[in-house]
């Protein structure tokens, strides 16, 4: 069973569309908004298992130029 996650990204200044453009093109993302609000992309995204997850965010998602600071909310089915 797949693990799936929001990534909430705040970005530099002017770097939200780029963030959220790069974003999309990652393995393992199946979606990503610009938004408005404390955070200014959102990610969608799914893994294997929670190692997986975490290797996904800090590998390659943290990586885009332009993201300052994430938060992952993984997703749990109460």
């Amino acid at each position: 069973m797949a693990v799936s996650a929001y990534v909430l990204i705040q970005t530099e200044i002017g770097r939200a569309s780029s963030v959220a453009i790069s974003a999309r093109k990652v393995a393992g993302v199946t979606d990503a908004q610009d938004v408005t609000g404390p955070y200014d992309v959102i990610v969608k995204c799914e893994a294997e298992s929670v190692d997986d997850l975490g290797h996904l965010v800090v590998s390659a998602i943290q990586e885009i130029p332009g993201i300052s600071r994430t938060l992952t909310c993984p997703v749990v089915n109460l």
